[in-house]
């Protein structure tokens, strides 16, 4: 219901509410979905806009279902950020005109293809965890600084100049993460959910998922195949995440012969930020993968 009425009441707004908050002399209001795009509209905006993120921290983004404050913050924004296909509550309540979904800046992959009978893990052809790599993330980022300076004209060069830094940034995140994972010894990334398809194709390691939903458990016949993959690949670390049970990762470890690491998909806010999360995401790796320096 939350939904509709807010597909609604955008509809009946339109880009008035972008037009109103900028001419106005206040902030712009930018909501952003879930961490990584809060990180990044953080990052762009600056302090020309006022960030408001829909997914608290330690809350499983594809659970979220929305309150009627962040229908609100989504009607009264001058942009939302998004990506269609993590979160189906966000897509029904976006505004095409005053969002933009992340995903339509860079070439997807497709979404993994052995689901089991009851898994809904994605509502979208494409694997929608782009983020994970971070050569489309800056892709991204100069598209949102086009987009902010769009409905914020006035501080659109800002925009556009932070935005150039923070591609800068995040493209040297890529060459550490490139040379980094050049010389590991194990390619095979056996993962809880299939959330590292981005990470993996970027820097050529094979990712096997466990499941494709995190909140589904895997039949006995996935967790055998699994198992038997593992087995003949070399695989000494299972990795699990911070916001879904290793339970199912501790028992396949246990048939393996293997130990189980966190390896965390940025899909809620970390200790640190986003750069410093990928780079301890590049430690784990390199320790589970033999990386050698």
């Amino acid at each position: 219901m939350l939904a509709g009425a807010a597909l609604l009441t955008t509809a009946a707004c339109g880009s008035g509410s972008a037009g109103t908050t900028t001419a106005s002399g206040t902030k712009p209001k930018v909501v952003a979905a879930f961490y990584p795009l809060q990180w990044l509209t953080e990052q762009v905006g600056g302090s020309d806009v006022q960030v408001t993120v829909l997914t608290a921290p330690g809350v499983e983004p594809h659970d979220l279902e929305l309150g009627i404050q962040q229908v609100t913050d989504i009607q009264n924004a001058a942009l939302t950020v998004y990506i269609k296909g993590v979160q189906p509550a966000v897509d029904d309540a976006v505004a095409q005109d005053t969002s933009f979904d992340a995903v339509t800046a860079v070439t997807t992959l497709p979404a993994g293809e052995h689901a089991e009978e009851g898994e809904e893990a994605h509502t979208v052809s494409y694997d929608p965890h782009i983020w994970l790599d971070p050569a489309r993330l800056a892709t991204v980022a100069t598209k949102l600084g086009e987009r902010l300076g769009a409905a914020d004209p006035a501080h659109a060069q800002a925009y556009k100049d932070r935005a150039a830094k923070t591609a800068g940034a995040l493209g040297t995140l890529d060459q550490e993460l490139a040379a980094g994972l050049s010389t590991c010894k194990t390619k095979t990334l056996v993962t809880a959910h299939e959330a590292f398809g981005y990470l993996s194709d970027r820097y050529k390691l094979k990712q096997v998922g466990i499941t494709l939903d995190p909140e589904q458990e895997p039949s006995p016949a996935r967790l055998s195949e699994v198992a038997k993959l593992s087995k003949a690949e070399g695989v000494t670390t299972i990795f699990t995440e911070s916001l879904v049970s290793p339970k199912v990762a501790e028992v396949l470890a246990n048939e393996v012969g293997a130990k189980t690491a966190v390896l965390d998909p940025l899909e809620s806010k970390p200790s640190g930020d986003y750069l410093s999360a990928m780079r301890d995401n590049l430690k784990t790796l390199q320790t589970a993968l033999g990386c050698t320096a």
